[in-house]
């Protein structure tokens, strides 16, 4: 096996070009050609018909509401949406694709020539898309038996076709060359924005996790002045970081293979989790190899311009201006605002201040000790067990003093752990701040004669030295006593 390059000698011999293709499913309550419901958890095979498992003398009817969802998607993209389209038939087999073939456009795509802007490390990147087209989405293949979740070494295979006929938008960019070392960056600047572009429409849930939104990647490799390389396309990668991970990865592995002059076969590859690395799938065909030809049971579409300005003047604020009246509200620098996207936190900071926190504490926890957290165990921020509110309600302990920084993580661990609220966590595990001054003067009096020395040093004029006397008062309350009002009560005490 060839030892990979690390990534910063990959770039600094071969540039690397991006492409990525973004397949998104539309909340709509039917399916893309039939009325089966869309319901994401049902039992499997319970939301399918003749049409979506394509019995014969099933015909379909396209969902309008997708078609909208379609155009609102495009125009946010700044692309233009054309005059007519139709569907075509790409034909393939699969066992978890019941016609044989896929209803999808082709050459006459819905909307095309757009462009979504990014920046990283202040530097921007325009990202140029290609085509923005309607399909329906595949059935789901479940393997088991064996050690990988795939079918190799699996004893059994079975299909789900709830997932059959849902529609589904793929978003393909043009080649992304220029990025360099901040490849991988630029790749999940660019998911992300897509991401919270598609949200603020209303027409997708986008979460990875389940599935709506996925994302093929791919890079290839070439050096500076040169034609460039060989593609390989990295299939479903199915989070923000895994997006990274997978660029990052195949950087590494293209350039150790170039460098022993082994040539890159253009083929699908399959993200690992486990340890970010890509295996081979299968050769990846070219456009003639799914001899397309158009959908004869679908008419044109026509979308009128009437129709499309329509729904141009009802589209939201641009996630980009909200994130600007946000930064401006929230009175961060530009660097504080770009960790807060870089760390996926703009909504999660956004709710928290809605349910009661202020601005510098809701970006304090979830930049900090939260994001702390995610990193820790690899997952999403927003996929750790403590909602906005719960982090409002954590702020509001503190800011009444039944807290202090140090008390809060303790009552973080708890809310992760599952045991309730900020407040329930607190109580069970007795972490408020001690606030009774009885309490608090006789832990003092016990630091003063148990450091007879600094207590002269703070009567002869040296405050400074009370801060032995605080520790020492922490340390006998486990942490619980407020350090200002134990400071005030030594100087009291020694002046």
């Amino acid at each position: 096996m060839t030892k990979l390059n690390t990534f910063e000698q990959a770039v600094e011999t071969y540039e690397p070009v991006l492409g990525l293709e973004t397949h998104i499913e539309l909340d709509t309550r039917t399916k893309m050609f039939c009325g089966c419901s869309t319901t994401f958890g049902a039992e499997p095979n319970t939301q399918v018909c003749p049409v979506c498992l394509a019995l014969p003398g099933a015909l379909p009817v396209a969902n309008r509401a997708a078609v909208e969802a379609t155009i609102k998607i495009g125009l946010a993209l700044n692309c233009r949406i054309a005059e007519w389209t139709r569907f075509a038939r790409k034909n393939y087999f699969y066992p978890d694709m019941p016609k044989n073939f896929q209803t999808t456009q082709y050459e006459e795509p819905l909307c095309e020539e757009g462009y979504v802007d990014v920046t990283v490390e202040g530097k921007p990147y325009r990202i140029e898309i290609e085509r923005v087209h309607l399909e329906e989405d595949t059935g789901k293949t479940l393997h088991v038996g064996g050690a990988t979740g795939r079918i190799h070494g699996a004893t059994e295979s079975f299909v789900d076709y709830n997932r059959a006929g849902i529609p589904l938008v793929e978003i393909v960019t043009k080649p992304v060359p220029g990025t360099g070392a901040l490849a991988p960056e630029v790749a999940r600047a660019y998911v992300t924005e897509l991401r919270d572009i598609v949200r603020s429409l209303g027409v997708s849930d986008v979460r990875m996790e389940q599935g709506s939104m996925r994302c093929d990647v791919n890079l290839s490799l070439g050096k500076p002045g040169e034609e460039w390389g060989t593609r390989t396309e990295t299939k479903n990668v199915n989070s923000l970081r895994s997006v990274e991970r997978a660029v990052r990865y195949e950087v590494r592995r293209q350039s150790a293979l170039l460098d022993e002059g082994v040539r890159i076969i253009q083929e699908t590859r399959h993200f690992q989790e486990t340890d970010g690395s890509t295996n081979p799938g299968r050769s990846k065909e070219e456009a003639t190899d799914y001899r397309y030809f158009p959908e004869p049971d679908l008419a044109v579409m026509e979308p009128s311009r009437e129709w499309v300005e329509q729904l141009r003047a009802s589209l939201p604020e641009p996630p980009r201006k909200r994130r600007e009246r946000l930064q401006a509200e929230w009175s961060l620098a530009d660097k504080e605002m770009q960790s807060v996207v870089n760390a996926d936190a703009v909504e999660l900071i956004e709710s928290t201040i809605a349910a009661g926190a202020g601005p510098a504490g809701a970006v304090k926890w979830w930049l900090g000790e939260l994001s702390r957290r995610a990193n820790e165990s690899g997952e999403e921020l927003a996929a750790l067990a403590i909602t906005p509110a719960q982090v409002a309600e954590l702020q509001a302990m503190v800011d009444d003093g039944r807290l202090n920084d140090k008390l809060a993580r303790q009552v973080i661990d708890g809310v992760l752990a599952g045991e309730g609220s900020p407040a329930d966590v607190a109580a069970k595990r007795g972490l408020e701040v001690v606030s009774d001054t009885g309490a608090l003067e006789a832990a003092v009096d016990e630091a003063i004669a148990a450091n007879p020395a600094v207590a002269d040093k703070i009567r002869g004029g040296t405050h400074a030295a009370a801060g032995v006397l605080i520790g020492a008062v922490m340390k006998a309350t486990k942490g619980q006593a407020d350090a200002g009002t134990v400071r005030q009560i030594i100087l009291d005490r020694l002046s």
